[in-house]
């Protein structure tokens, strides 16, 4: 994927993101759905690098919604996944403990798993 690519999918994506306000109703949804899911990414001792953002951003290209853990930097837990939602274009759903629940829809409507949310 060449950078202009890269950059049309990063203005599609926010444009699509920024759209998205959760009610209280579709965050208790998504932190339903989000119960059964393991953590896929965890910020460690070297808090959130270009290489989480990265992990981030690739994930929920797949999944939609994720669970990030914090084994460092717990008290900036708020702050950082809030970092991690605006470089990413996506939603932080909720911050239970030391586990953040973030949400973006897929690009192409048809490939979306929640498509009444968006």
């Amino acid at each position: 994927m060449g950078n202009l690519d890269m950059l049309h999918k990063r203005f599609f994506t926010a444009i699509i993101t920024n759209m998205i306000e959760l009610t209280s109703k579709q965050r208790k949804f998504f932190e339903k759905e989000a119960h059964s899911l393991s953590p896929v990414v965890i910020v460690g001792a070297a808090g959130v690098s270009e290489g989480v953002i990265k992990m981030v951003d690739e994930t929920l290209g797949i999944h939609e919604l994720i669970k990030v853990k914090f084994n460092e930097f717990k008290e900036d837990k708020r702050k950082l996944s809030e970092v991690i939602a605006e470089e990413t274009n996506c939603v932080l759903v909720r911050l239970i403990g030391n586990v953040a629940i973030f949400y973006r829809p897929a690009e192409e409507e048809d490939k979306r798993r929640y498509p009444d949310i968006a």
